[in-house]
């Protein structure tokens, strides 16, 4: 086994271990990873095949993120993943970063714990199927609709203290790919809620979604709903949240999975879970 850097010829890879795992990442995911940092992104070969990848994302200097931590269903139990885990955590140390984090399935918590990671709160997956029938008009949509930028800015800023640190770069990315999805609440001038939207390989994400309230949440997910013109909507709840079950049970949403965040180091930047809705997704935080 050896372990390299990831590359963009890596990609094609990392997609075919993302399907096998029936994950909804695009190739535009992937390559936010590289831009943000490729010297934080791993991958594992085996007789010259990729068989397992790693990428980290750091915030601020605040934390690091550890995602799309993938094996090949045919090479598990020989050590990879906490091979490529390892290499993260080295490298994250290198640099100096105060804590890092990840989402974790209940597949790989015992192994996160191994490593020295904390849960810090608990996650859950929701998934919405629509029928065909029940999907907005595409005719009526605006796909190119987008924010002011100076508004786009005012969100960004908020979302550093939902957040804990600023992920701007990462959001901002997510806005010119599906600026439709981009949406906030104000009142009086002040922000109440904002959310952002992927379109995945076979599902739309939203995430992350923030609101203050209830009714403001409620808002946010129908003219998200409305935007979305996929049969599968997918968003990962934070059970923080003191509202956040009732909005997505009213509306159909069936629970899938849980997820625990866990942490490694100095959480000193926890943000406000109670104000997530959803989180942007398990690979990003």
């Amino acid at each position: 086994m050896q372990i390299r850097t990831m590359t963009e010829t890596d990609i094609p890879a990392g997609m075919r271990l993302k399907d096998i795992a029936g994950w909804n990442q695009t190739e535009a995911d992937w390559r936010i990873f590289l831009n943000a940092g490729r010297n934080g992104c791993f991958v594992a070969e085996v007789d010259g095949i990729v068989r397992g990848t790693a990428a980290t994302i750091v915030y601020g200097g605040r934390f690091a993120w550890v995602g799309m931590v993938l094996v090949d269903p045919e090479y598990r139990g020989q050590g990879i993943g906490t091979t490529l885990l390892n290499k993260c955590i080295e490298y994250l140390d290198s640099i100096r970063v105060p804590c890092i984090k990840l989402d974790a399935t209940p597949l790989g918590k015992p192994i996160y714990e191994k490593l020295g990671f904390t849960s810090e709160y608990e996650l859950e997956r929701w998934t919405l199927k629509r029928r065909k029938d029940d999907l907005p008009d595409r005719r009526q949509m605006d796909p190119d609709e987008s924010m002011p930028a100076p508004l786009l800015e005012r969100v960004l800023q908020a979302d550093r203290e939902a957040f804990g640190a600023d992920r701007s770069a990462i959001l901002r990315a997510v806005d010119r790919a599906r600026p439709h999805f981009t949406d906030s609440v104000w009142n009086m001038g002040r922000i109440e809620g904002y959310a952002f939207g992927r379109r995945g390989s076979f599902a739309d994400h939203l995430g992350p979604w923030i609101a203050m309230d209830e009714g403001t949440g409620q808002r946010i997910l129908d003219r998200f709903l409305a935007q979305s013109s996929r049969g599968i909507v997918l968003t990962d709840c934070s059970k923080a949240n003191p509202f956040i079950r009732r909005i997505v049970q009213a509306r159909g949403f069936e629970y899938s999975r849980p997820l625990a965040r866990m942490f490694r180091g100095r959480n000193e930047y926890p943000g406000r879970p109670e104000l997530v809705c959803a989180i942007l997704g398990p690979e990003f935080g």
